[in-house]
C-alpha cells in the first residue's frame, strides 16, 4: 500500500457510479457511467473562459476515444482524478471520483 493514496477500489473501476465537480463553478453531480460523467464535465467546461491551451488540454483529455479508460486508470491508481485550471485569476479544481455509497 502506498502512503497518501486512497484504498478505495471499486470492483471494476470506471464501471460504477462516479461523481464529478468543478470547484467554485458547479456542485457535485453523480453519474452511473464514467463516459457520461466525462461528457457532462466537458459540457460544463466548454463554455468557460479558459485559455486556449487549457481548453485544448481539457477537450483532448475528456473527449478522446480512450478518455474513460485513461480516467479510470487515474481513479484506480490514486482514488480520484484531480485537475486544476485558472479562470479569471482564480484556481479551480476538477474532480472525478467514485461516488460515495448512497450518493445520487
Amino acid at each position: 500500500m502506498r502512503v497518501g493514496k486512497s484504498t478505495r477500489t471499486p470492483a471494476a473501476v470506471g464501471e460504477g457510479p462516479v461523481t464529478v465537480e468543478i470547484g467554485g463553478v458547479t456542485g457535485p453531480a453523480t453519474f452511473s457511467r464514467l463516459p457520461d460523467a466525462l461528457a457532462a464535465l466537458w459540457s460544463s467546461l466548454r463554455p468557460l473562459p479558459l485559455g486556449v491551451v487549457q481548453y485544448d488540454a481539457y477537450e483532448y483529455f475528456l473527449t478522446r476515444p480512450d478518455a474513460a479508460e485513461r480516467v479510470a486508470e487515474f481513479i484506480k491508481r490514486d482514488g480520484e482524478l484531480k485537475l486544476t485550471f485558472a479562470m479569471c485569476g482564480k484556481s479551480h479544481v476538477v474532480w472525478v471520483r467514485p461516488a460515495e455509497a448512497g450518493a445520487k
